[in-house]
């Protein structure tokens, strides 16, 4: 007999209690959760004072730490790489994510934490995840400081190739060498110990449907190095997806949900993937488009109406550039 399993993997995870976004945010979708046998995320945001605002980011506050309990036994593992975890919150924050028992990557007390990975095993399958940012702000994890793992990105500008006036230049970006050197060794450490390899990457820009340069960059090194699955977090909309090498790299999924109420009109929809593992390889995906509705309860849409079917539409527009083909079937958006 096969082993089979599901997964859901979803986009940016941010759990503060603000104006009516509160514990029951995600009770409308608990059963798409608690029937996965996998569940996987980036925690965007630390379980710490709630009474803190962070020094680089104006207006930012963290997460109550009583509201981990949200993630009891509807997430396994979540990605802490990114821009809001910092400093010594790092540690309180993954003692309360050890205590609703929610396996963690991508932050911690010194870079070896931050790059451990989060293994565990499900219907006879080993998960295994790894997470890192592209975003400076945030001190990055070292031998004596906490922070989250990196692959910090450069630009350079091109004049543009027309001679009308004001014509914008042509943007590149590139990862750092020596710090995708690094993420592609962890996870050419990790490719033996498990069956199905996942990275997260927080990286582009905020409200960007592009994909940047250095994003695919890293996200095809991944895959080179042995990642089945690349998930992309940040840009708080939806980017594109691309079947690589046989995998699958979701380069944004947008929100999955955010309590934080300077974020709330750009950041209420994203979407979920559904990933069948048939003897221990990831072997279909598909897409669900979520929204926050009116009483910040995350919900499931209908990828043939309304605003389902608009996300729908994004997507596979989106998807097309990089030679991927998206179809509608029933409650789901199928990944060719």
């Amino acid at each position: 007999m096969s082993d089979a399993a599901t997964m859901v993997l979803v986009g940016d995870i941010n759990l503060k209690r603000d104006l009516q976004f509160d514990e029951r945010a995600l009770d409308l979708v608990d059963g798409e959760l608690r029937r996965a046998d996998v569940r996987l995320g980036n925690l965007e945001g630390m379980f710490y004072d709630p009474a803190i605002e962070l020094d680089y980011k104006p207006g930012w506050f963290h997460n109550e730490p009583e509201m981990a309990e949200m993630l009891r036994g509807r997430f396994d593992a979540v990605g802490c790489a990114n821009n809001v975890h910092a400093y010594e919150g790092i540690a309180v924050s993954c003692q309360h994510l050890d205590r609703v028992g929610v396996l963690h990557t991508g932050a911690g007390r010194n870079h070896d934490e931050a790059h451990a990975p989060a293994i565990f095993e499900r219907q006879g399958t080993r998960f295994g995840l790894l997470a890192y940012t592209s975003l400076d702000g945030v001190e990055v994890a070292t031998a004596s400081r906490p922070g989250p793992a990196r692959i910090k990105g450069y630009t350079s500008y091109e004049p543009p190739r027309s001679t009308r006036p004001g014509m914008p230049p042509i943007v590149h970006s590139w990862p750092d060498a020596a710090e995708l050197a690094t993420a592609v060794e962890d996870i050419q450490r990790l490719r033996p110990q498990v069956d199905v390899l996942v990275t997260y990457f927080h990286w582009g820009l905020t409200g960007w449907q592009e994909t940047c340069e250095y994003q695919r960059t890293i996200a095809q090194a991944a895959v080179d190095a042995g990642a089945d699955i690349v998930v992309g977090s940040h840009p708080h909309t939806h980017q594109g997806i691309e079947r690589y090498k046989g995998a699958a790299i979701f380069y944004s999924l947008g929100n999955f949900c955010f309590g934080w109420k300077l974020h709330r009109q750009a950041t209420y929809e994203g979407s979920i993937v559904r990933v069948k593992v048939e003897n221990k390889r990831a072997t279909a995906f598909s897409v669900v488009p979520v929204k926050r509705n009116e009483h910040d309860r995350v919900e499931l849409l209908n990828p043939s109406e309304g605003d389902g079917q608009a996300i729908a539409t994004t997507l596979t527009r989106l998807s097309a550039r990089f030679g991927t083909t998206l179809a509608v079937a029933g409650d789901e958006i199928a990944v060719a």
